[in-house]
């Protein structure tokens, strides 16, 4: 029995590939009948002809990948692109040095570590990016005995 007729009409119909239309075995003979596009939606509000539905990609892997990268795993070298500057500004990264440096020098005034004279002086240096770190500071300090005891 030959649809290739049918099967062209009812990919027409349904704008889509000849591959993707399937018949129902059962009602071959009323499809063989079908000569126009009428005829062919006729068949396909009774379900007699079908499109196949489109294949798609699974996003199981993806959401694995994800989940991973979450909990801070898969960021090793080779997955970052870019330099360092382009991942995180220079200007965030000095925000984020400067602040905690500030609050560790605030809450050595506060608990009257050091005095005053030398809050404001390392308060200055630190704005002059002559700490690395919060860590340098204390080295800083231990150093040249600027802690009261």
């Amino acid at each position: 029995m030959q649809l290739s007729t049918q099967k062209r009409l009812a990919a027409n119909v349904l704008k889509t590939s000849k591959k993707k239309i399937v018949f129902d075995p059962e009602r071959l003979e009323d499809i063989k009948e079908a000569i126009t596009k009428t005829d062919i939606r006729g068949l396909l509000s009774e379900k007699a002809i079908k499109k196949l539905s489109k294949k798609g990609v699974s996003k199981v892997r993806v959401r694995e990948h994800q989940a991973q990268r979450r909990k801070g795993l898969r960021k090793g070298p080779s997955t970052k692109k870019g330099k360092k500057t382009s991942r995180i500004s220079k200007k965030e990264t000095w925000m984020k040095k400067i602040r905690t440096q500030r609050e560790f020098l605030y809450e050595l005034r506060a608990k009257e570590k050091i005095s005053r004279e030398t809050f404001s002086d390392l308060y200055l240096k630190a704005k002059g990016n002559l700490f690395r770190s919060k860590r340098h500071i204390k080295i800083y300090l231990d150093d040249h005995k600027l802690i009261i005891k």
